[in-house]
């Protein structure tokens, strides 16, 4: 199995390259509504799919977790500036804590206002404690995996609810990623619409020159991030301390090693993500269970609502309108798939997507527990 899912994940990472570089003109046109690396993401699902392959446990997921994502990671984070963080500044921050607050705060506030139409929502949540499968789905979306099982625990969600939460959960997202890619293509559009003029510029300046780059600037940024993947992943276990020690290191020395080759880590960073992607994909099952319809409306109008919010907070603050899809992912995707719809617009904006995540990852529990207090007050 380990050697089927090699191949595979080997195979679709070569054809998203080839799509990418291919100037055919139906094929640009559908990566404008299905960017290349979301084929990274659904390929292995469809081959899983089709010939009934169940490669969700391979030891290919956990090599990715050990070894591909911190290596992603390292790359995107030594690319970035610190000139970088000063031009972008905090609105996208604000932004990002404001998706966060409304994902905590809006299951509660929508069944009081579901309250006021009908109760029958009342009863699904409250009086058959249904509420206690939204509170990991928070975790889920804001803190990942961790704080959604440190939240089930919390809650006591029964088994067979939480069963259904992690596939519902699960759907909802996958067709979220599809939409944010989609949107933060179109994010030009909406800054005209909004007459939004926060525009970004290049910051890997020498990204158009990688080839005149010296083998000894090559050797260096190779050689040390192979020492301190190998290093540093066998000093720290912990996988969310292992993310925050590699994001240091990278800003550290992507400013302070002088040889450091920044488009070099810019490409490698860009490759390592389309990997996870379709490592991601292993896992993706297009099988559907049963589950109860209102608690489905219940969660889609919550991530819509979600969405909106961010996008009157972006309007009022005059951002960038790709940083909404940006920041919804790394609130719902994380570290894997938050820099993969970044990069579908633009690879220099990748390490603000990982330090959005990273933020995610931390305070994610936290805002399941507001998420606990509000629903008690019912």
């Amino acid at each position: 199995m380990l050697l089927k899912a090699s191949i595979l994940v080997l195979v679709t990472v070569i054809s998203v390259l080839l799509l990418e570089k291919s100037s055919k003109r139906w094929i640009q046109t559908l990566l404008n509504w299905f960017p290349a690396i979301l084929f990274a993401y659904v390929i292995p699902a469809i081959v899983t799919h089709t010939f009934k392959l169940d490669l969700s446990t391979v030891e290919l997921h956990s090599w990715s977790k050990d070894y591909i994502i911190p290596f992603a990671i390292l790359m995107v984070m030594s690319a970035l500036s610190f000139k970088q963080l000063r031009i972008i500044g905090l609105r996208p921050i604000i932004l990002f804590v404001i998706g966060s607050f409304a994902i905590a705060i809006l299951a509660p506030l929508l069944l009081l206002l579901f309250n006021v139409f009908t109760p029958e929502f009342n009863d699904l949540l409250i009086v058959e404690e249904h509420w206690k499968g939204l509170v990991p789905i928070v975790g889920s979306w804001i803190g990942g995996s961790t704080s959604q099982l440190v939240l089930k625990e919390l809650v006591e969600c029964p088994e067979g609810l939480f069963l259904t939460i992690l596939v519902l959960d699960n759907i909802l997202v996958n067709i979220w990623t599809i939409l944010m890619f989609q949107l933060i293509k179109k994010s030009d559009n909406l800054n005209n619409y909004f007459g939004i003029k926060d525009l970004v510029p290049d910051f890997v300046k020498d990204e158009n020159a990688f080839d005149t780059f010296s083998v000894k600037s090559i050797s260096i940024t190779v050689v040390v991030s192979i020492v301190l993947i190998f290093g540093i992943g066998f000093l720290i276990q912990s996988f969310l301390w292992k993310i925050i020690a590699f994001s240091i290191i990278g800003l550290l020395i992507g400013n302070l090693v002088k040889k450091w080759n920044h488009a070099l880590v810019l490409k490698l960073g860009g490759l390592s993500i389309i990997c996870i992607m379709a490592i991601l994909g292993l896992k993706l099952n297009f099988n559907n269970l049963s589950m109860p319809l209102k608690l489905v409306l219940f969660v889609v109008i919550w991530l819509i609502s979600h969405f909106v919010i961010m996008m009157f907070a972006a309007k009022k603050m005059k951002l960038h309108m790709a940083w909404v899809p940006i920041a919804s992912m790394a609130n719902l995707g994380g570290i894997s798939t938050a820099p993969a719809v970044t990069a579908a617009y633009n690879k220099e904006w990748m390490p603000h997507a990982i330090l959005l995540a990273i933020l995610s990852m931390v305070s994610g529990t936290f805002w399941g527990m507001l998420t606990i207090y509000l629903f008690g007050l019912f």
